[in-house]
């Protein structure tokens, strides 16, 4: 079979992308798996399907590098909101559906694509570290010295301990630069590496470092990817409007035999 795909990246989180829309394709986990493979395949973090939708601009359908389908990714979808704009699905709002629910987004004048995540009212301390769910699983640790923390090592214990291995969790190790900026690194289940960015790892990772409790808050945040931006509104231990911007763009296109 002959596929034709698209490649895009947002911070460095890189993706496969199929118009799915009439071919109705479907693919198996080791057909996922080998797309996604770097040395063997396209090479990506995860590959999403841009199916037809009845109700709304279109549907999202992600699947991790392992060929599961998985929870929602937030720069995929920024990243297919990019997409779908460039093969013609122009609007001034796009408002499409995931696996998590409806989502809303736009570009800004800077070409960032600007996603609503869905709201958060729920953070659970664990043993001086955070869990929380923006779509995603993901665990939260502060640490210091990010740049030489050992990322992959840390982040592969917590995902495979007794607590978490069977569903998994989506680690993320933060450091503030200051009250308006933090720094993030992710190790990704699923990929089970570090990646360069992770849109609902940012999300998770803003949260806990918000410094308005009773009102509206903007995070910059530093990846090895690139630089993002989540902004929210937060009343206590709620969290609503959220939002994650950055930049999403195209690779590049081709085909191949699978």
């Amino acid at each position: 079979m002959q596929l034709n795909f698209y490649k895009y990246q947002g911070t460095g989180n890189d993706f496969i992308i199929l118009d799915n829309r009439t071919t109705k394709l479907t693919l198996t986990t080791e057909q996922i798996n080998f797309l996604c493979n770097r040395r063997f395949g396209i090479g990506a973090d995860g590959l999403m399907l841009l199916n037809q939708s009845n109700t709304y601009d279109f549907e999202m359908k992600y699947y991790n590098a392992d060929g599961n389908e998985s929870t929602m990714c937030g720069n995929g979808g920024r990243c297919l909101v990019k997409f779908a704009n460039d093969i013609g699905l122009k609007k001034e709002k796009y408002h499409f559906i995931a696996i998590d629910g409806p989502h809303e987004a736009h570009f800004e004048k800077n070409g960032w694509v600007d996603l609503q995540m869905k709201n958060v009212d729920n953070i659970e301390h664990y043993y001086g570290d955070f869990l929380l769910n923006t779509g995603s699983p993901h665990y939260v640790k502060i640490v210091t010295d990010i740049d030489n923390y050992e990322v992959f090592k840390e982040g592969r214990s917590i995902r495979f301990s007794k607590d978490f291995e069977k569903e998994g969790v989506n680690v993320n190790f933060v450091e503030m630069v200051n009250e308006d900026s933090i720094t993030v690194r992710t190790y990704e289940r699923g990929v089970e590496n570090e990646t360069l960015s992770c849109g609902t790892g940012v999300t998770a990772a803003a949260l806990i470092f918000a410094h308005n409790d009773a009102g509206f808050n903007r995070i910059e945040v530093n990846t090895l990817g690139g630089k993002l931006a989540v902004e929210f509104d937060k009343l206590g231990e709620n969290f609503s409007n959220i939002w994650l911007c950055g930049p999403a763009a195209y690779v590049f296109k081709g085909e191949i035999e699978l």
